[in-house]
């Protein structure tokens, strides 16, 4: 008997928190208003410039990386010492008398060499992430300040360029096309590719993951190789951007890596680390810090504001995301 159209007419439900799955979009727009009223500087074209190249292209490539190891279900504390490890050696092997095109090798290798440590904590010895991670930060940290004389900066010697962070290709400058090429090539990974599908599969479904013969060891080490591939990258421009090696200058990019992360969960209903989120994410933690220096705010006062807006968007989504 067929069923009267009155009946399967399905009545409006009022969802009190529909509109907090905005939630990121919606303070990242007020935000955006706030500061073009309260500081005149902020849209002029410097400043715009500044945000974008100084600011937004380092701690994006750190948070492509680390959106691999979320994605996985994991963490990795370690991405600051592989930015590290590249930074030295890439300074180190210009100032040897090296090439650029070796120097850049060898910057790869060393950062690589963080996941690599991690890769056999994690898939070979099977510890958690965050301890493995842990282990290689503090063993990282001691290496550089061995290396560096107790954490004396390494300049570039004199006579040297690096072309890197002020070159041009198609008007374009070089280190945002590093960033949309890093962009595409993880976000297409974790997307479309089939080791994202085992990264995601992995990190959400373990167990469902090990029946379908996914191995989590080997995804694992992949995936923290791939986090500190990324690192080595930004090592590579922040280097070039200085021309110095710093020590433990990585570790400033940790903490708003995985915040920017986190936030980029927030655009999707899934609550799954995306790349286009977590690129979202990193141009809001870089807008709300730029915004609150123009307008005098104190650094550590800036850091508490932006810790406050990251837990209000989470917090939003996770009620947006219970069932009404």
């Amino acid at each position: 008997m067929q069923q009267s159209p009155l009946l399967r007419f399905k009545p409006f439900t009022y969802r009190p928190f529909a509109l907090l799955r905005f939630a990121m979009p919606l303070v990242f727009a007020a935000v955006l208003v706030f500061f073009s009223l309260t500081a005149p500087a902020f849209l002029t074209p410097g400043n715009l410039s500044s945000l974008l190249l100084n600011n937004f292209v380092l701690l994006a490539i750190v948070a492509i990386g680390m959106t691999f190891t979320v994605a996985a279900g994991g963490i990795d504390l370690s991405v600051g010492t592989a930015l590290d490890f590249s930074s030295l050696a890439f300074i180190a092997l210009l100032n040897a008398g090296h090439g650029t095109v070796v120097a850049i090798g060898g910057a790869m290798a060393a950062g690589l060499s963080a996941g690599a440590c991690n890769a056999l904590l994690i898939g070979g010895l099977q510890l958690t992430p965050f301890l493995a991670t842990l282990g290689t930060l503090f063993i990282g940290t001691s290496v550089q300040q061995l290396l560096s004389s107790g954490g004396q900066p390494i300049y570039l010697s004199s006579g040297l360029h690096l072309g890197i962070a002020t070159s041009r290709l198609a008007g374009i400058p070089l280190p945002l096309l590093i960033v949309a090429t890093l962009a595409l090539l993880y976000g297409g990974i974790l997307a479309r590719g089939r080791f994202g599908r085992s990264l995601v599969a992995v990190g959400e479904q373990p167990s469902v993951a090990y029946y379908s013969g996914i191995s989590a060891r080997r995804v694992s080490a992949y995936t923290y190789l791939a986090s500190a591939l990324a690192a080595a990258v930004a090592g590579i421009v922040l280097s070039s951007t200085v021309s110095a090696y710093v020590p433990l200058s990585g570790n400033a990019f940790l903490l708003n890596a995985i915040g920017a992360v986190f936030i980029g969960t927030t655009l999707g209903r899934t609550g799954r680390p995306n790349l286009p989120g977590t690129l979202l994410g990193v141009l809001f933690l870089n807008v709300v810090s730029n915004g609150l220096l123009l307008v005098g705010w104190n650094f550590y006062w800036q850091q508490v504001a932006t810790g406050g807006l990251i837990f209000a968007i989470l917090a939003f989504s996770f009620v947006s995301r219970r069932p009404d």
